[in-house]
Protein backbone atom coordinates (compact mmCIF):
# COMPACT_ATOMS: atom_id res chain seq x y z
CA UNK A 1 0.00 0.00 0.00
CA UNK A 2 2.87 2.37 0.74
CA UNK A 3 4.54 1.70 -2.63
CA UNK A 4 1.25 2.22 -4.49
CA UNK A 5 1.74 5.98 -4.11
CA UNK A 6 5.15 5.96 -5.82
CA UNK A 7 5.72 6.66 -9.50
CA UNK A 8 9.04 5.97 -11.20
CA UNK A 9 8.32 8.64 -13.83
CA UNK A 10 7.18 11.43 -11.51
CA UNK A 11 10.04 13.89 -11.03
CA UNK A 12 7.93 15.71 -8.44
CA UNK A 13 8.01 12.67 -6.15
CA UNK A 14 10.23 13.70 -3.19
CA UNK A 15 10.92 10.10 -2.17
CA UNK A 16 12.32 9.11 -5.56
CA UNK A 17 14.27 12.38 -5.79
CA UNK A 18 16.05 11.25 -2.60
CA UNK A 19 16.71 14.76 -1.36
CA UNK A 20 17.51 16.36 -4.71
CA UNK A 21 15.79 19.66 -5.61
CA UNK A 22 13.02 19.65 -8.18
CA UNK A 23 14.93 20.13 -11.43
CA UNK A 24 13.69 22.65 -14.01
CA UNK A 25 15.70 21.65 -17.11
CA UNK A 26 15.89 18.50 -19.28
CA UNK A 27 19.50 18.07 -18.14
CA UNK A 28 18.34 18.16 -14.52
CA UNK A 29 15.75 15.48 -15.21
CA UNK A 30 18.34 13.20 -16.81
CA UNK A 31 20.66 13.62 -13.85
CA UNK A 32 17.83 13.04 -11.39
CA UNK A 33 16.93 9.82 -13.21
CA UNK A 34 20.56 8.67 -13.06
CA UNK A 35 20.64 9.47 -9.35
CA UNK A 36 17.34 7.67 -8.66
CA UNK A 37 18.25 4.50 -10.57
CA UNK A 38 21.74 4.46 -8.99
CA UNK A 39 20.05 4.44 -5.58
CA UNK A 40 17.68 1.66 -6.72
CA UNK A 41 20.66 -0.40 -7.95
CA UNK A 42 22.60 0.21 -4.72
CA UNK A 43 19.59 -0.72 -2.57
CA UNK A 44 18.99 -3.87 -4.63
CA UNK A 45 22.60 -4.95 -4.19
CA UNK A 46 22.40 -4.08 -0.49
CA UNK A 47 19.28 -6.20 -0.02
CA UNK A 48 20.97 -9.16 -1.71
CA UNK A 49 24.07 -8.83 0.48
CA UNK A 50 22.06 -8.31 3.68
CA UNK A 51 19.83 -11.27 2.77
CA UNK A 52 22.83 -13.55 2.29
CA UNK A 53 24.43 -12.35 5.53
CA UNK A 54 21.31 -12.91 7.63
CA UNK A 55 20.57 -16.22 5.88
CA UNK A 56 24.06 -17.42 6.80
CA UNK A 57 23.70 -16.19 10.38
CA UNK A 58 20.35 -17.91 10.85
CA UNK A 59 20.84 -21.22 9.07
CA UNK A 60 24.60 -21.84 9.29
CA UNK A 61 25.24 -21.23 12.94
CA UNK A 62 26.10 -23.72 15.61
CA UNK A 63 22.99 -25.28 17.14
CA UNK A 64 22.64 -25.42 20.90
CA UNK A 65 22.13 -29.17 20.99
CA UNK A 66 24.85 -30.01 18.49
CA UNK A 67 28.47 -30.45 19.59
CA UNK A 68 29.71 -29.88 16.06
CA UNK A 69 30.15 -26.74 14.05
CA UNK A 70 28.25 -26.51 10.74
CA UNK A 71 30.00 -27.89 7.74
CA UNK A 72 32.75 -25.55 6.56
CA UNK A 73 32.90 -24.86 2.80
CA UNK A 74 35.98 -23.44 1.08
CA UNK A 75 37.21 -22.79 -2.43
CA UNK A 76 33.89 -22.80 -4.25
CA UNK A 77 35.26 -21.70 -7.61
CA UNK A 78 31.93 -20.99 -9.38
CA UNK A 79 30.72 -18.93 -6.42
CA UNK A 80 33.98 -17.00 -6.20
CA UNK A 81 33.88 -16.24 -9.93
CA UNK A 82 30.30 -15.08 -9.62
CA UNK A 83 30.90 -12.64 -6.77
CA UNK A 84 34.06 -11.38 -8.48
CA UNK A 85 32.35 -10.77 -11.80
CA UNK A 86 29.13 -9.25 -10.41
CA UNK A 87 30.75 -5.99 -9.18
CA UNK A 88 32.46 -5.51 -12.56
CA UNK A 89 29.12 -5.94 -14.35
CA UNK A 90 27.46 -3.45 -11.95
CA UNK A 91 30.29 -0.93 -12.45
CA UNK A 92 30.12 -1.31 -16.25
CA UNK A 93 26.34 -0.70 -16.29
CA UNK A 94 26.65 2.36 -14.02
CA UNK A 95 29.56 3.66 -16.10
CA UNK A 96 27.54 3.30 -19.33
CA UNK A 97 24.57 5.29 -18.04
CA UNK A 98 26.82 7.86 -16.35
CA UNK A 99 28.70 8.55 -19.59
CA UNK A 100 25.42 8.81 -21.51
CA UNK A 101 24.08 11.36 -19.03
CA UNK A 102 27.39 13.25 -18.91
CA UNK A 103 27.54 13.52 -22.69
CA UNK A 104 23.98 14.81 -22.80
CA UNK A 105 24.61 17.41 -20.08
CA UNK A 106 27.87 18.57 -21.69
CA UNK A 107 26.43 18.85 -25.19
CA UNK A 108 26.75 22.36 -26.63
CA UNK A 109 24.49 23.02 -29.64
CA UNK A 110 25.99 25.37 -32.21
CA UNK A 111 23.12 27.88 -32.25
CA UNK A 112 21.66 28.54 -28.79
CA UNK A 113 18.77 30.97 -28.52
CA UNK A 114 20.47 33.04 -25.79
CA UNK A 115 24.14 33.37 -24.83
CA UNK A 116 24.96 34.73 -21.39
CA UNK A 117 28.42 35.76 -20.17
CA UNK A 118 28.82 35.16 -16.45
CA UNK A 119 31.55 37.06 -14.60
CA UNK A 120 32.18 36.18 -10.95
CA UNK A 121 34.14 38.30 -8.49
CA UNK A 122 34.55 38.69 -4.77
CA UNK A 123 31.71 38.72 -3.86
CA UNK A 124 29.14 39.26 -6.58
CA UNK A 125 28.18 38.54 -10.16
CA UNK A 126 27.86 40.25 -13.52
CA UNK A 127 25.64 38.82 -16.28
CA UNK A 128 25.91 40.00 -19.86
CA UNK A 129 23.74 39.11 -22.86
CA UNK A 130 26.10 38.43 -25.74
CA UNK A 131 23.29 37.52 -28.13
CA UNK A 132 19.62 36.56 -28.08
CA UNK A 133 17.30 35.09 -30.71
CA UNK A 134 13.64 34.79 -29.75
CA UNK A 135 10.35 35.08 -31.60
CA UNK A 136 10.03 38.78 -30.75
CA UNK A 137 13.68 39.85 -30.46
CA UNK A 138 16.83 39.24 -32.47
CA UNK A 139 20.16 40.63 -31.39
CA UNK A 140 23.21 38.99 -33.07
CA UNK A 141 26.52 39.09 -31.22
CA UNK A 142 28.66 42.21 -31.54
CA UNK A 143 31.70 41.32 -33.74
CA UNK A 144 33.89 43.63 -31.64
CA UNK A 145 33.26 41.36 -28.64
CA UNK A 146 35.59 38.82 -30.27
CA UNK A 147 38.43 41.36 -30.54
CA UNK A 148 41.42 39.77 -28.74
CA UNK A 149 42.78 43.20 -27.83
CA UNK A 150 39.68 44.39 -25.99
CA UNK A 151 39.97 45.22 -22.29
CA UNK A 152 37.23 45.02 -19.72
CA UNK A 153 37.41 47.81 -17.17
CA UNK A 154 33.78 47.95 -16.12
CA UNK A 155 33.19 49.29 -12.62
CA UNK A 156 32.15 46.77 -9.99
CA UNK A 157 30.73 47.80 -6.65
CA UNK A 158 33.03 45.91 -4.29
CA UNK A 159 33.06 45.84 -0.52
CA UNK A 160 35.37 48.16 1.43
CA UNK A 161 37.49 45.16 2.45
CA UNK A 162 38.13 44.17 -1.18
CA UNK A 163 38.82 47.77 -2.21
CA UNK A 164 41.32 48.13 0.63
CA UNK A 165 43.01 44.87 -0.42
CA UNK A 166 43.14 46.08 -4.04
CA UNK A 167 44.74 49.33 -2.91
CA UNK A 168 47.39 47.30 -1.09
CA UNK A 169 47.86 45.07 -4.13
CA UNK A 170 46.89 41.95 -2.20
CA UNK A 171 44.01 40.54 -4.25
CA UNK A 172 46.06 38.97 -7.03
CA UNK A 173 43.85 40.64 -9.66
CA UNK A 174 45.60 41.18 -12.95
CA UNK A 175 44.96 44.15 -15.19
CA UNK A 176 44.65 42.00 -18.34
CA UNK A 177 40.97 41.07 -18.38
CA UNK A 178 40.72 40.56 -22.13
CA UNK A 179 39.24 37.08 -21.62
CA UNK A 180 36.10 38.68 -20.16
CA UNK A 181 33.24 39.85 -22.36
CA UNK A 182 32.10 43.45 -22.15
CA UNK A 183 28.51 43.11 -23.34
CA UNK A 184 26.22 46.04 -24.09
CA UNK A 185 23.36 44.68 -21.95
CA UNK A 186 24.61 43.72 -18.50
CA UNK A 187 23.31 43.19 -14.99
CA UNK A 188 25.79 43.87 -12.21
CA UNK A 189 25.25 42.95 -8.57
CA UNK A 190 26.38 45.06 -5.64
CA UNK A 191 26.52 44.81 -1.87
CA UNK A 192 23.01 46.30 -1.74
CA UNK A 193 21.38 44.59 -4.74
CA UNK A 194 21.19 40.92 -5.69
CA UNK A 195 21.83 40.48 -9.45
CA UNK A 196 18.82 38.99 -11.24
CA UNK A 197 19.50 37.02 -14.43
CA UNK A 198 16.35 37.13 -16.59
CA UNK A 199 16.00 34.16 -18.97
CA UNK A 200 13.22 32.88 -21.25
CA UNK A 201 11.46 29.56 -20.72
CA UNK A 202 11.46 26.94 -23.51
CA UNK A 203 14.60 28.46 -25.08
CA UNK A 204 18.15 27.11 -25.10
CA UNK A 205 20.66 29.13 -23.06
CA UNK A 206 24.46 28.96 -23.25
CA UNK A 207 26.55 30.15 -20.31
CA UNK A 208 30.18 31.27 -20.62
CA UNK A 209 31.83 31.41 -17.19
CA UNK A 210 34.87 33.39 -16.06
CA UNK A 211 36.20 34.89 -12.83
CA UNK A 212 37.84 38.24 -12.28
CA UNK A 213 39.86 37.09 -9.27
CA UNK A 214 39.77 33.73 -7.46
CA UNK A 215 37.98 30.45 -8.24
CA UNK A 216 34.21 30.63 -7.78
CA UNK A 217 31.41 28.20 -8.65
CA UNK A 218 28.16 28.81 -10.54
CA UNK A 219 25.38 26.85 -8.86
CA UNK A 220 21.63 26.95 -9.38
CA UNK A 221 20.26 24.08 -7.23
CA UNK A 222 17.32 23.51 -9.61
CA UNK A 223 19.81 22.88 -12.45
CA UNK A 224 21.11 19.93 -10.34
CA UNK A 225 24.76 20.58 -11.09
CA UNK A 226 27.37 23.28 -10.64
CA UNK A 227 30.39 24.51 -12.59
CA UNK A 228 33.69 25.95 -11.42
CA UNK A 229 34.28 29.54 -12.52
CA UNK A 230 37.98 30.04 -13.14
CA UNK A 231 40.10 33.12 -13.84
CA UNK A 232 41.87 32.81 -17.20
CA UNK A 233 39.89 29.70 -18.21
CA UNK A 234 42.04 28.82 -21.21
CA UNK A 235 45.29 29.00 -19.25
CA UNK A 236 43.69 26.92 -16.49
CA UNK A 237 42.37 24.38 -19.02
CA UNK A 238 38.85 24.95 -17.76
CA UNK A 239 35.80 23.98 -19.79
CA UNK A 240 33.86 27.13 -19.05
CA UNK A 241 30.91 26.78 -21.45
CA UNK A 242 27.72 24.81 -20.94
CA UNK A 243 24.21 24.88 -22.41
CA UNK A 244 20.76 24.03 -21.09
CA UNK A 245 18.08 22.99 -23.58
CA UNK A 246 15.42 25.03 -21.82
CA UNK A 247 13.90 26.04 -18.50
CA UNK A 248 10.65 24.14 -18.13
CA UNK A 249 8.47 26.80 -16.50
CA UNK A 250 8.57 30.39 -15.20
CA UNK A 251 9.78 31.05 -11.68
CA UNK A 252 12.52 32.48 -9.49
CA UNK A 253 15.47 30.23 -8.58
CA UNK A 254 18.24 31.17 -6.18
CA UNK A 255 21.83 30.85 -7.38
CA UNK A 256 24.93 30.57 -5.22
CA UNK A 257 28.68 30.41 -5.29
CA UNK A 258 29.58 26.85 -4.28
CA UNK A 259 33.34 27.39 -3.95
CA UNK A 260 34.87 28.84 -0.80
CA UNK A 261 36.13 32.14 -2.20
CA UNK A 262 36.72 34.40 0.79
CA UNK A 263 35.13 36.22 3.69
CA UNK A 264 31.68 36.79 2.19
CA UNK A 265 31.46 33.59 0.15
CA UNK A 266 28.17 32.57 1.79
CA UNK A 267 26.60 35.89 0.78
CA UNK A 268 27.56 35.63 -2.92
CA UNK A 269 24.08 34.88 -4.24
CA UNK A 270 22.16 35.67 -7.40
CA UNK A 271 18.75 34.84 -8.84
CA UNK A 272 17.66 33.24 -12.10
CA UNK A 273 14.30 34.67 -13.15
CA UNK A 274 12.61 32.53 -15.81
CA UNK A 275 9.87 34.40 -17.69
CA UNK A 276 7.64 33.56 -20.68
CA UNK A 277 9.34 34.14 -24.01
CA UNK A 278 7.17 37.18 -24.97
CA UNK A 279 8.11 38.87 -21.68
CA UNK A 280 11.79 38.15 -22.27
CA UNK A 281 11.58 39.68 -25.75
CA UNK A 282 10.02 42.83 -24.27
CA UNK A 283 12.65 42.87 -21.52
CA UNK A 284 15.47 42.78 -24.07
CA UNK A 285 13.79 45.45 -26.20
CA UNK A 286 13.61 47.75 -23.18
CA UNK A 287 17.25 47.19 -22.23
CA UNK A 288 18.79 47.24 -25.72
CA UNK A 289 20.56 50.63 -26.08
CA UNK A 290 20.61 50.27 -29.88
CA UNK A 291 16.81 50.32 -29.90
CA UNK A 292 16.16 53.12 -27.43
CA UNK A 293 18.55 55.84 -28.54
CA UNK A 294 21.58 54.62 -26.60
CA UNK A 295 19.81 54.84 -23.25
CA UNK A 296 21.06 52.42 -20.62
CA UNK A 297 18.14 50.82 -18.74
CA UNK A 298 18.87 48.83 -15.59
CA UNK A 299 17.58 45.35 -14.93
CA UNK A 300 15.29 46.59 -12.13
CA UNK A 301 13.80 49.38 -14.28
CA UNK A 302 13.12 46.97 -17.15
CA UNK A 303 11.34 44.51 -14.84
CA UNK A 304 9.35 47.36 -13.29
CA UNK A 305 8.22 48.39 -16.78
CA UNK A 306 7.07 44.82 -17.44
CA UNK A 307 5.14 44.89 -14.17
CA UNK A 308 3.24 47.97 -15.27
CA UNK A 309 2.33 46.36 -18.58
CA UNK A 310 1.61 42.77 -17.50
CA UNK A 311 0.85 42.56 -13.76
CA UNK A 312 -2.71 43.31 -12.72
CA UNK A 313 -1.65 43.07 -9.07
CA UNK A 314 0.59 46.11 -9.59
CA UNK A 315 -1.42 47.86 -12.30
CA UNK A 316 -5.12 46.92 -12.57
CA UNK A 317 -5.15 48.49 -16.03
CA UNK A 318 -2.36 46.21 -17.28
CA UNK A 319 -2.71 44.60 -20.72
CA UNK A 320 -2.73 41.07 -19.26
CA UNK A 321 -1.40 39.11 -16.29
CA UNK A 322 1.59 37.35 -17.86
CA UNK A 323 3.82 38.27 -14.90
CA UNK A 324 1.85 35.98 -12.56
CA UNK A 325 2.88 32.34 -12.39
CA UNK A 326 1.30 30.23 -9.63
CA UNK A 327 1.08 33.27 -7.39
CA UNK A 328 4.68 34.39 -8.06
CA UNK A 329 5.26 37.73 -9.75
CA UNK A 330 8.15 36.91 -12.10
CA UNK A 331 8.44 40.60 -13.03
CA UNK A 332 9.37 41.76 -9.52
CA UNK A 333 12.28 44.25 -9.96
CA UNK A 334 14.37 42.85 -7.08
CA UNK A 335 15.31 39.33 -6.05
CA UNK A 336 12.67 37.35 -4.16
CA UNK A 337 14.63 34.21 -3.28
CA UNK A 338 17.52 35.84 -1.40
CA UNK A 339 18.59 39.20 0.05
CA UNK A 340 21.79 41.31 0.08
CA UNK A 341 24.08 40.54 3.00
CA UNK A 342 24.52 44.24 3.86
CA UNK A 343 20.76 44.52 4.26
CA UNK A 344 20.72 41.54 6.61
CA UNK A 345 23.70 42.87 8.53
CA UNK A 346 22.09 46.29 8.92
CA UNK A 347 18.82 44.73 10.05
CA UNK A 348 20.64 42.64 12.66
CA UNK A 349 22.57 45.69 13.86
CA UNK A 350 19.37 47.75 14.12
CA UNK A 351 17.63 44.98 16.06
CA UNK A 352 20.58 44.75 18.47
CA UNK A 353 20.52 48.53 18.95
CA UNK A 354 16.79 48.52 19.66
CA UNK A 355 17.29 45.70 22.17
CA UNK A 356 19.68 47.88 24.15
Amino acid sequence: MALAGCSLTDIKNPILRAGWPDGVTPEAQRMRELWTWSIVAAMTMGLIVWGLVFWTLLFHRKKKNSPDFPRQTQYNVPLELAYTAAPFVAIAVLFFFTVQTQNYVNENPSNPDVTVDVTALQWNWQFGYRQAHTAGYNNPPDPSAEDPDRKLNRHFDVSPEVQEAKDRGQTGMREDWSYLYDDQITTVGSTTEIPVLVLPVDQSVRFTLASRDVIHSFWVPEFLFKRDVMPFPEANQSRNVFTIDKIDHPGAFVGRCAEMCGTYHSMMNFEVRAVPEPLFSEYMEIRDPQRNGGKQVSNADALAALQQRHSKAVNPAAEDNMCDYNGTDVCTPTAITTHPFEQRFNQAAAAATEGK
